[in-house]
């Protein structure tokens, strides 16, 4: 599950021909695939869904394909590719020198190449460390917080912990000067020792940025793509149905709950505004501070609309997000079609549009809709009190962060303008 790239900086869609054309595409080179069996992993059931898990693994021809279009397709002096699954460190170091030299193949005179790894962590070792080092890769390494918090969800194949082999990876990444961020998955569990978390990460991992990701899954998802659910069955905002852990419930019992989720935020940005303002990085804190001084979302998820961020299967297949790769929303396969195609076509154009065009009036109303725009469509798994569809699950949480953090976040826009240093006075 990953913010691992900010696509602030991608552009809208082409308004006319020689527009500029940016894209970012998340490469699942080994499937599904992993060494690990995490509780809530949203993509380990893909094996089943879409394939044979025996062939998951990218072929040199494919690789080579998306190398060359992903580059050729874009306009943009930076490009970056983003490596994900599964598990892709599975594939060894010599996969991604095989990376390395098809980027530098086709790359476009002045054209900077920048790659990310997501990861378990729990495969790196020095070779990793001297390589990612050597070629600049940024990585995002996934911990849920100390030791009884990460392990309660983040298990290997045989159910052991897996805490001290993700903790070992941090300290690796920093003796080999790896620029990392933590991806946490907020959860039901964690979600209860926000402070907890927070302070672990940042006395303890001290990655580049946290990324806090919240949990939701509804607990149709192995089998029932978003918004193909049955609008009827959705519960009303509020209802015990829109918790986790009741009988009815729309999502998985590992979800977070939206109150847990807001108060998460909330307390973590305490601890944050009052200590490690301009210190320490927050994903979410950072684009809130942004769209409140009138500038871009820094996570595609608070972005008015999407579609410009895609999936790439090990096959080729291209999905619309990450999050959607179920066969309702497959655009075609790079053997076929080139990924820019698919990625500007109509089809995609209206399901980044759709976004936005698909807020209940109750989103459209809310005075903090510049900041939110309904967060992720994934997300959108419940009714209006008014019993209108397409509300986001963490409604409420998101509510009550927004109100917790606005007048800090005034305060900061204040200092900013006024030259002085922003933070509590």
């Amino acid at each position: 599950m990953s913010d691992l790239v900010q696509l602030s900086n991608l552009s809208p869609y082409p308004a006319q021909p020689g527009a500029t054309r940016a894209y970012h595409a998340m490469v699942k080179p080994t499937g599904s695939i992993c060494n690990l069996d995490c509780t809530y992993c949203y993509y380990l059931h893909k094996q089943d869904l879409l394939g044979s898990p025996s062939k998951f693994r990218i072929t040199d021809e494919i690789l080579e394909n998306h190398i060359r279009q992903y580059i050729e397709g874009q306009d943009r002096d930076e490009v970056v590719f983003s490596w994900q699954g599964g598990e892709p460190t599975l594939l060894g170091v010599e996969f991604f020198r095989k990376v390395i030299e098809l980027e530098r193949k086709y790359k476009k005179p002045n054209q900077r190449i920048e790659n990310d790894l997501q990861t378990n962590g729990t495969l790196l070792n020095d070779e990793w460390g001297d390589f990612l080092k050597q070629h600049g890769f940024l990585v995002g390494l996934s911990i849920d917080g100390p030791r009884d918090l990460h392990d309660h969800y983040r298990i290997a194949k045989d159910g052991k912990p897996t805490f001290d082999k993700v903790f070992a990876a941090a300290q690796l990444l920093h003796r080999h000067n790896v620029p990392f961020n933590a991806l946490c998955v907020v959860n039901r569990l964690n979600a209860k020792h926000p402070r907890e978390v927070y302070r672990f990460l940042r006395n303890e991992i001290r990655p580049r940025q946290m990324q806090f990701i919240p949990c939701v899954e509804p607990n149709v998802f192995k089998n029932t793509a978003p918004q193909f659910w049955d609008p009827a069955t959705l519960p009303i905002q509020d209802s015990p149905a829109a918790h986790p852990g009741h009988p009815d419930s729309v999502v998985t019992d590992w979800s977070v709950d939206p109150n847990d989720w807001g108060s998460f935020l909330c307390k973590v940005w305490d601890d944050w505004y009052r200590h490690d303002i301009g210190k320490v990085f927050v994903n979410h804190f950072e684009s809130a501070a942004a769209v409140w001084m009138g500038m871009d979302a820094q996570m595609c998820v608070y972005h008015q609309f999407c579609g410009k961020g895609v999936a790439l299967e090990h096959d080729g297949s291209l999905y619309s997000c990450d999050h959607y790769v179920y066969p309702e929303y497959k655009l075609g396969n790079i053997r076929e079609v080139s990924s820019s195609r698919m990625v500007f076509s109509d089809r995609q154009r209206e399901f980044g549009f759709n976004k936005f065009h698909s807020l209940p009036q109750q989103c459209l109303d809310c005075s903090f809709l510049f900041a939110c725009n309904g967060e992720c469509p994934k997300n959108r798994l419940i009714r209006t009190r008014s019993g209108e569809p397409g509300l986001n699950y963490l409604c409420s949480g998101f509510q009550k962060f927004w109100h917790h953090i606005d007048k800090d976040l005034k305060g900061i826009c204040r200092d900013l303008a006024a030259g002085r240093r922003p933070g509590p006075r």
